[in-house]
């Protein structure tokens, strides 16, 4: 079989098997002429992938089988890029990832994370900014600003990284001498971020880590998925999907001939040992010191698009999946449904959290539980450093991204979103 068949074939298989394991009016209708022309940078999910990876060309993770949603998006006008951050790293590496790739640099997860975890400090050196001039100003005192959208997980990662380039880290700040910390953890960069948007994110965790959790699964599913991490990193593969798991030795960096310092056993066995992997964050209860962590951004709008592909049934206060519900989603849309009393620890849960798309709980993807917000409608007027929650949409998990939807279905989601942010006030 020739390589490019191999990794035809691959990348179909993939898409299952990592994605699913993944104060101005706010008008709609303005022409492109009269946007404000800040770049979009697009953060994908659990277990997703951006405009680097190999499988990114077989299947966009923005579009899935509709369309290539960012070239979409950047043939109307609108410039728009697509990171690749660790799909099973925590959010806080996730979030120094993605500022070394926007800005071109090295990436540093900051000398106290990297003793606590047991880590290296630095990861891959990016040697081209995604966006070039990001957080400079212009003759007229203009500061180039960027939108940020998260998809799933993807939410808290540009949520940490917003708060971080505003407030600093007191803990990376207190490990390292002023010459040698990177900027993302010395603060001051607050008016660098015009908006947040997150698109079906866990923001306060899902009820579906507590599910495999007593199914026995979340270990078992943690090492095979590290396992699968380490043999493709490790082979003709790695660069096709990108685990970013190098901080851990467990993953060559793609293109370099690099050694791991490590042993393949000994990576495997540190990185199951740390909690630092997405898996922590995704329980609410991980979900809490996430949200303890991050701080909402005063000069930053915020909005928030969650989508329910579940019912009530019609003979109990149980939620079921709704037709539209994409086949792979549904056996955890029925048990996400049902889980109304946590089993597992103490953290509150009630019927309030049954429904959801699949994946992630309505009520933990309207709004971080303590963070302000209101409800949006067509007549809000719009100030920052406080969340819109748009209305509830029918869909699943991967509704938004064009999984298993159509071009038109998905183009039209993201021309009234973008629509919106565009007719937004400028900061300062």
């Amino acid at each position: 079989m020739k390589m490019k068949s191999l990794k035809r074939l691959i990348g179909v298989f993939l898409i299952f098997a990592l994605v699913f394991s993944v104060t101005a009016p706010c008008a709609v209708g303005l022409t492109k002429q009269n946007q404000t022309e800040y770049p979009y940078v697009f953060v994908h999910g659990l277990f997703g992938w951006g405009r680097d990876e190999g499988i990114n060309d077989v299947v966009p993770y923005w579009g899935a089988s509709s369309c290539d949603l960012i070239a979409e998006l950047n043939a109307q006008g609108l410039e728009c890029y697509d990171a690749s951050v660790g799909p099973m790293s925590s959010t806080w590496d996730r979030a120094c990832e993605l500022y070394a790739q926007i800005t071109g640099t090295k990436v540093d997860y900051g000398a106290a994370h990297a003793a606590e975890h047991n880590h290296d400090r630095y990861g891959r050196d990016y040697s081209e900014p995604m966006i070039k001039g990001w957080g400079q100003t212009d003759k007229n005192g203009n500061i180039k600003k960027i939108n940020l959208v998260g998809h799933s997980f993807g939410g808290a990662t540009i949520r940490l990284l917003t708060s971080l380039l505003a407030y600093g880290s007191t803990e990376e700040q207190a490990a390292s001498s002023p010459d040698d910390i990177s900027p993302l953890f010395s603060g001051g960069k607050g008016n660098w971020v015009h908006s947040v948007t997150t698109i079906c994110a866990p923001h306060n965790g899902t009820t579906l880590a507590y599910v495999l959790d007593e199914l026995n699964l979340t270990t078992f599913a943690e090492v095979a998925v590290l396992m699968y991490a380490g043999v493709m990193g490790r082979s003709f593969l790695n660069g096709f999907v990108d685990f970013h798991l190098e901080q851990f030795g467990l993953t060559f960096i793609p293109n370099i001939r690099n050694k791991a310092e490590e042993s393949f056993v000994k990576s495997f066995l540190l990185a199951m040992m740390e909690n630092d992997k997405s898996t922590e964050d995704l329980y609410p209860e991980g979900a809490e010191k996430i949200n303890d962590m991050i701080e909402i951004v005063d000069d930053v709008y915020y909005f928030s698009y969650a989508y329910q592909s579940t019912r009530k049934s019609l003979i109990s206060e149980r939620q079921v999946p709704i037709a539209k519900t994409f086949v792979v989603l549904r056996p955890f849309a029925r048990m996400m449904g049902m889980y109304d009393t946590n089993k597992v620890s103490d953290y509150p849960i009630d019927e309030s959290w049954l429904p959801n798309d699949g994946l992630v709980n309505v009520v933990s993807a309207l709004h971080p539980e303590d963070e302000p917000f209101e409800s949006y409608n067509k007549d809000t007027s719009c100030k920052t450093g406080v969340w819109y929650v748009m209305p509830v949409r029918k869909g699943h998990h991967g509704s938004p991204i064009g999984l298993s939807e159509s071009k038109s279905y998905t183009l039209d989601f993201y021309d009234e979103f973008t629509d919106i942010i565009n007719s937004l006030a400028k900061t300062n």
